[in-house]
C-alpha cells in the first residue's frame, strides 16, 4: 500500500501562540485596539469597542448581564483572563462547564469564555432551545486543529484496512473537534478528560487490543505508562507520513497509536525550568499538567488535570512552596487566592493560552450587548448527526467515570 506524503501544515494556532508571550509586563487587560497589535487573528468588532479601557469595559458588562438577567449564563475556562473570568457563574475545565450549562433549561444564551471545542460540547449537551455563542469566533485550539477531520478519517481508514473492522477502540481527548468525537462515537469509541483518562484508557483495553489516541501524544503516552504500557508498544502517527510513518507490522505489534499532536502550552516546560525551581527552594513542589512532555512529568512530584492542580495547590499548607507547570492566568489566580503560600510558573516566559486570550472583554461585550437588541452573534452550531455521535461519546465516558 503507497500514499501519496501529504504537505507538512502547522496550524496557524500553533505559529500564532507565542504573540503573547511578555517577560517585563503583567498580563492586565489593554484597550482591544492595543492588543490587535499582537500578531495573531482577530474578528473585526465594531469599532465602538476598540479603545475602552477596562473600567469602561467592566461597567458595561456588569450592565448588559443585568439587563439579561437569568436569560444569560456567562461560562468562565480556567485559563481565561481575569478580567473576563470574574464574569463567570461558573468556572472550571471545558466539560464541566458544559455540563453546567446543560443543567440550565433555563437560560436562553450560553456564553463560554473558552475556545471553539468547548462551544462545540456545550451545544451537543445543551437543550435545544439554548444559544451557545463563542465571544471571538477565532478562539480556536492548536491540538484540536492538528487532527483535521481529513487526516483522522484517513488515519482510520488505514487502521481498519490494516487491522480489520474492530481492530482498534479509538479514544479522542476533550480537547478535540466535535467532528472527531463523533468518529469515535460512530466507531464504539470514547472521549476522555484528562482526569479520567486511566479509567478511560483501562475501559478501551477491555474492549480491545489497540487503541488509537487523539490528539494529544503526550496525554496518551503519560497515561499508557501508568497502567503499565511500555514505551516499545507505543507508535506515533505522523499524519504528513504514509501510515503515519510506521509499517504494517509496528502498527500490528502496538498496543497504542498516539496521534501526533500536543499543547502549545503546555510543551513549552521542560525539566531545566524544573532543575532550577529546585535550585532555589530546595523544598519546592513540581506540580504539572499530564499535557506536558513524559520528561518533564516524571521529573514533576506531582501531575494531574486543571482541577487536581487547583485542588492540590489550594488543600496545600499554609507555607508551602509550588513551581506549576500550566497555564499562566490559571496560576497567576492561584497565587492570588493563596497569598499565604509561595505560587509560582516554572517558565519565567510569561505566555498566556494565546486563544484563550482571544476572549478580551471587549468581545464579551459586544456579544451579550448585541443580544439585549435581540442579535445574536457567533452562535457555535453542532449538526443533528455530529452531535448525536458525539453524545454517544460522551455518554460513555460518562458510564464509567
Amino acid at each position: 500500500m503507497f500514499t501519496k506524503q501529504k504537505p507538512t501544515t502547522i496550524p496557524i494556532t500553533e505559529i500564532e501562540q507565542s504573540a503573547f508571550c511578555r517577560t517585563d509586563e503583567t498580563l492586565d487587560v489593554k484597550p482591544l485596539a492595543e492588543e490587535f497589535s499582537a500578531s495573531v487573528r482577530w474578528q473585526g468588532i465594531p469599532s465602538e469597542y476598540l479603545h475602552m479601557d477596562g473600567k469602561e469595559l467592566t461597567a458595561r458588562i456588569r450592565n448588559a448581564r443585568n439587563l439579561l438577567g437569568d436569560r444569560l449564563t456567562i461560562l468562565g475556562h480556567h485559563y481565561q483572563r481575569e478580567e473576563v473570568i470574574q464574569f463567570a457563574d461558573v468556572r472550571g475545565d471545558s466539560f464541566k462547564l458544559a455540563q453546567y450549562a446543560a443543567s440550565l433549561p433555563y437560560a436562553e444564551f450560553i456564553v463560554f469564555c473558552g475556545v471553539h471545542f468547548m462551544a462545540e460540547t456545550a451545544d451537543i449537551l445543551s437543550n435545544a432551545n439554548q444559544k451557545v455563542i463563542l465571544p471571538n469566533i477565532t478562539a480556536g485550539c492548536s491540538m484540536a486543529d492538528m487532527a483535521s477531520t481529513e487526516d483522522v478519517i484517513d488515519c482510520w481508514n488505514d487502521l481498519e484496512n490494516i487491522l480489520g473492522q474492530g481492530g482498534i477502540v479509538p479514544i479522542t481527548y476533550m480537547n478535540s473537534t466535535a467532528d472527531i468525537k463523533a468518529l469515535c462515537g460512530r466507531n464504539n469509541g470514547i472521549v476522555c478528560t484528562s482526569s479520567n483518562a486511566t479509567k478511560v484508557m483501562e475501559w478501551a483495553f477491555q474492549k480491545g487490543e489497540r487503541v488509537l489516541f487523539l490528539p494529544d501524544q503526550h496525554l496518551g503516552r503519560n497515561t499508557a505508562l501508568k497502567l503499565g504500557i511500555a514505551l516499545e508498544d507505543m507508535v506515533v502517527w505522523n499524519p504528513f507520513k504514509n501510515l503515519g510513518g510506521n509499517t504494517e507490522d509496528s502498527i500490528k505489534n502496538a498496543k497504542i497509536i498516539l496521534w501526533q499532536g500536543h499543547c502549545s502550552v503546555h510543551t513549552r516546560f521542560n525539566v531545566n525550568q524544573i532543575n532550577k525551581a529546585r535550585e532555589k527552594y530546595t523544598d519546592v513542589n513540581i506540580l504539572v499538567h499530564p499535557e506536558c512532555t513524559m520528561d518533564v512529568v516524571q521529573a514533576a512530584d506531582y501531575n494531574g488535570s486543571t482541577e487536581y492542580i487547583i485542588k492540590t495547590v489550594t488543600e496545600s499548607p499554609p507555607g508551602s512552596k509550588w513551581g506549576i507547570g500550566t497555564e499562566i492566568s490559571l496560576v497567576s489566580r492561584l497565587a492570588k487566592e493563596n497569598p499565604d503560600k509561595l505560587i509560582f510558573c516554572i517558565d519565567s516566559v510569561v505566555c498566556p493560552c494565546s486563544t484563550m486570550y482571544r476572549i478580551h472583554p471587549a468581545y464579551l461585550l459586544w456579544v451579550i450587548e448585541e443580544l439585549i437588541n435581540d442579535n445574536i452573534i457567533n452562535q457555535v452550531l453542532v449538526n443533528d448527526d455530529t452531535a448525536e455521535q458525539s453524545h454517544i461519546a460522551l455518554e460513555r465516558m460518562l458510564s464509567i467515570v
